[in-house]
């Protein structure tokens, strides 16, 4: 199946330098927010208490709100999750050992509607939240450290790997610069989805690399750019169609998914878009721009010399 009628034959890598431009306007706003506004952290960084509970019927969040200042839960963060009877409850950290939080919280549930029930209360410390986003950077730097060796092994040359790096970046960038923008809830939801997003951009990225080795083992005498458009432009149906599927799936959790759910879904969404882009604009034109030949995916084997006969 394909999206396109017929083969199409755009001319990808002529306006890349435009593309060039783009992209930097792009992230160099993003730096700008990340440092300026900086990121919405969640308690899952901040540390604080996370509480879930049910009531029979639609929860009042004003209602809840109040009753939780009257308890002495000030700056508290109430929001539905799964349905309008299920709430989150997020507050900042507290002295509170866990037991007594816990019967608080169901004071002020139960002044709201007596039949509320607590189900779930996690206390995340501080030290916990600053473990987790060391953890966080430790993973992503590990990530692109093997994708750097990854596709320096499978297509034998470093200016794939250097395109494919530089497109991995990209992607985070701007969703973390979205993320500062907007002062969307930054979790470790969030975190995964980042990590699902380097994934994601990278498959497209392998697959370009993939048709541009075969294009270049039909044709080495073929122009690079030439070899790069008419990969770019054999896979672009598939690249097309499979985001467009998984765009519609993101975009029902943004809109179905409730609070819980909106942060997953936006870096998600977000990362799909910017992948699509990079795996054309970003990973394939760098190596161009570094000079990518056919004899750097295919690297000459050197023939030991033979002796003359006598």
């Amino acid at each position: 199946m394909e999206f396109f009628s017929h083969q199409t034959d755009f001319k990808f890598m002529a306006t890349r330098h435009v593309w060039y431009g783009l992209s930097a306007i792009l992230m160099i706003a993003s730096i700008v927010m990340l440092f300026t506004r900086g990121l919405n952290l969640a308690i899952d960084f901040t540390g604080g208490v996370s509480a879930q509970a049910t009531f029979p019927v639609t929860a009042d969040l004003g209602a809840v709100r109040r009753q939780l200042v009257t308890a002495g839960f000030n700056d508290a963060q109430v929001q539905s999750f799964g349905s309008s009877r299920n709430i989150a409850i997020r507050l900042p950290p507290s002295k509170m050992n866990q037991e007594v939080m816990r019967e608080h919280l169901e004071t002020a549930l139960k002044a709201v509607n007596p039949a509320a029930t607590l189900q779930q209360l996690a206390v995340v410390g501080p030290q916990v939240g600053s473990q987790l986003e060391t953890s966080a950077a430790e993973a992503l730097g590990f990530t692109l450290l093997l994708i750097f060796g990854y596709i320096a092994v499978r297509f034998h040359t470093w200016r794939l790997s250097f395109g494919a790096i530089l497109a991995v970046l990209h992607d985070p960038i701007l969703v973390l610069g979205w993320f500062a923008a907007s002062q969307t809830s930054f979790d470790l939801a969030v975190v995964a989805a980042i990590l699902a997003v380097i994934g994601y951009s990278l498959n497209d990225t392998v697959v370009v690399f993939d048709r541009i080795r075969e294009r270049f083992e039909g044709n080495r005498r073929l122009p690079p750019d030439v070899v790069l458009d008419q990969s770019i432009n054999q896979t672009l149906s598939r690249t097309i169609m499979t985001k467009v599927v998984t765009s519609i799936v993101v975009v029902a959790l943004l809109i179905l998914g409730g609070p819980v759910l909106k942060g997953f879904s936006e870096a998600l969404l977000i990362g799909i878009l910017a992948g699509t882009y990079s795996s054309i604009y970003i990973s394939s034109a760098v190596a161009l721009e570094c000079g990518l030949t056919a004899e750097h995916v295919f690297p000459t084997i050197k023939k030991t010399a033979v002796d003359s006969m006598p």
